[in-house]
């Protein structure tokens, strides 16, 4: 890939990597198998490195009603990397890795074979149309909260505070 197009058309190149952060998921097929291929595939990106992964964890689907118990479970992990790819192209480039393992974007929030989502992106706040970081909903999703503590226990969500306490909050502990 194009340096320059790494960055953005616009953008100048990194002088030095940001600290982002990738949640995963899946909940159809073999969602391990599918989860550690996204993995090798996020260690291959184009200027990303320093690719560390939570275990992953088994949890219930949650839909636009809440949690859905007869839908498929999923498995989520919290990946956290080093890259210089712009935000707008790493976004760009987990999308091209849901699409090759058979992602179909046909309704919010349904059953899929891989998510792929850009929850922070160093301590930038973008809010457009085709990105929002950080992800408006992290920091009330204890599916993401957890495995990112377990990868990274000093972590933030720049604007909602350390990743630990939150997922204390949502855990019913002290406010």
């Amino acid at each position: 890939m194009n340096v320059r197009l790494a960055h953005g058309i616009d953008g100048a190149p990194r002088p030095t990597p940001a600290h982002a952060v990738v949640a995963l998921g899946a909940n159809l097929g073999d969602r391990r198998e599918t989860l550690e291929a996204a993995v090798e595939e996020l260690r291959r990106l184009t200027l990303t490195t320093d690719v560390r992964v939570s275990e992953p964890i088994d949890t219930v689907a949650v839909t636009l009603q809440g949690e859905d118990e007869d839908a498929p479970r999923y498995l989520n992990a919290v990946a956290v990397l080093e890259t210089r790819l712009s935000p707008e192209e790493l976004l760009a480039s987990l999308h091209r890795i849901e699409a090759r393992h058979g992602r179909v974007r046909r309704e919010r929030w349904g059953d899929r074979t891989l998510d792929l989502d850009l929850i922070a992106y160093g301590d930038e706040r973008i809010d457009r149309d085709d990105l929002v970081v950080p992800h408006p909903r992290a920091h009330e999703r204890e599916f993401v909260l957890a495995p990112w503590l377990d990868v990274d226990p000093d972590a933030e969500i720049p604007g909602r505070g350390r990743v630990a306490d939150l997922l204390d909050r949502l855990r019913g502990g002290a406010e």
